[in-house]
């Protein structure tokens, strides 16, 4: 569920942060929160405090790809997130107090609000707002990009490969060139990326990302880092439509550096062969569960690996996928609101399918229904941040894109995703 894989990230932020700032770890969130009331102009009913701003920027983001503009209130409690210096947090339950060193700054939240509000700016009450919070936000995150290039789920950790994924999402679908926003030490996004990625002659997950390293530094296949990676490479984001032509993944080691576009190919491969075995990917037993205990269907996992697959033409490998989420996911996505409904939106939108007509279910009419009435009369279309991300990545490459604690939080947040 999006909202627990938010919540582990955060609390697993919140252990890393511990180490270094006191202050910091000070507000980290509780294990157990009191129930928290859902302020008007948010999407969704369930406490918002590791989610808020994630499952409000998703739905914006489904909506817009769809043609549908959100309430001005709507858009407004996301405006109202944001921080002086351009951030988010994961969720602010007083708006009007000021952001300080006690806020825990969340990079997904600030890269999924980025691209949400460059979708809506369009037709909000102010666009030029709108605009400037999300120029706002991207500053923000090249401030925050580590040296390797890439970022972490809070400022200050070691990057993975979730975090600079999204990051790389909300430049590209921003129209922002990823690979020419460099570190202090010159290092790209996708230096840092490609840091992630398994040989196509590792025996545990050819051509798979991993969350980071473990421990002893050994990369270790995680599927949803993998289907964040994919888009990544491929210069996309979780909006991605699906590409032509088709192509079979392949998993191949080039002689020289691949380049990310090659490792997010390599990623497809390993996505297509954890899904051909079920129709879907699961999560894995939580530490401490019974012994024997079974994995249980991701849902979400499942639908973030159909978006990469069809992001890199290979829309048959994702079909069965796709049918199964249509067969199963309705009730997941009742319980688990608005991104989880937008998640499905995605696939469905890069596969070409009807998200009102998916199963039994029209997902817009369920996720409209988790927050304020969008603007009606809707006669607007897609979002140009939709069509943006499905096309520039070809341009880019002739331009020149040429700790325990943290394995922790990586299973955390492969779990989930943003």
């Amino acid at each position: 569920m999006i909202s627990v894989r938010r919540a582990a990230a955060a609390l697993a932020a919140g252990a890393v942060l511990s180490t270094t700032a006191a202050t910091v770890a000070a507000a980290a969130p509780s294990p157990t929160p009191s129930p928290a009331k859902v302020p008007a102009g948010l999407y969704g009913t369930t406490d918002p405090t590791y989610d808020g701003v994630w499952r409000q920027s998703l739905a914006f983001l489904a909506q817009r790809g769809s043609g549908i503009q959100p309430a001005d209130r709507a858009v407004d409690w996301l405006l109202g997130q944001q921080c002086a210096n351009g951030a988010f947090a994961s969720y602010r339950p007083d708006p009007a107090a000021a952001c300080d060193a006690k806020t825990m700054l969340d990079s997904n939240a600030t890269a999924v609000a980025v691209q949400a509000l460059d979708a809506v700016k369009r037709q909000s009450a102010d666009p030029a707002k709108a605009e400037k919070a999300a120029k706002a936000g991207a500053a923000w995150l090249k401030s925050v990009q580590n040296k390797d290039g890439g970022w972490s789920f809070t400022p200050g950790g070691p990057s993975d490969a979730n975090s600079t994924s999204i990051v790389i999402g909300a430049f590209a679908a921003t129209g922002e060139q990823p690979g020419g926003v460099k570190s202090a030490d010159g290092k790209t996004p996708y230096d840092a990326l490609l840091t992630f990625a398994l040989p196509c002659t590792e025996k545990d997950g050819p051509g798979a990302f991993a969350y980071q390293p473990d421990k002893a530094g050994k990369l270790l296949a995680n599927a949803d880092a993998t289907a964040a990676a994919t888009l990544a490479g491929l210069g996309k984001g979780i909006t991605a439509r699906g590409a032509q032509p088709q192509q079979r993944p392949v998993c191949t080691d080039p002689s020289a550096k691949p380049t990310p576009e090659r490792a997010a190919l390599n990623g497809a491969s390993y996505l297509a062969a954890q899904l051909a075995r079920t129709g879907h990917l699961d999560t894995p037993p939580m530490p401490g569960a019974a012994a024997g205990s079974a994995a249980l269907p991701d849902y979400g996992n499942t639908a973030d690996a159909v978006v990469a697959l069809a992001a890199a033409g290979a829309r048959k490998e994702a079909t069965a996928s796709l049918a199964w989420l249509e067969k199963n996911a309705a009730d997941w996505a009742e319980a688990n609101g608005p991104a989880a409904y937008a998640q499905l939106v995605f696939a469905a939108h890069a596969m070409d399918t009807d998200p009102r007509s998916f199963g039994s279910t029209d997902l817009l009419e369920q996720l409209n229904a988790t927050g304020p009435a969008p603007k009606a009369p809707d006669n607007s279309q897609a979002s140009a941040g939709a069509g943006e991300d499905e096309g520039g990545f070809d341009v880019w490459w002739i331009i020149g894109i040429g700790t325990v604690v943290g394995v922790g939080i990586g299973f955390l947040l492969s779990g989930r995703k943003k």
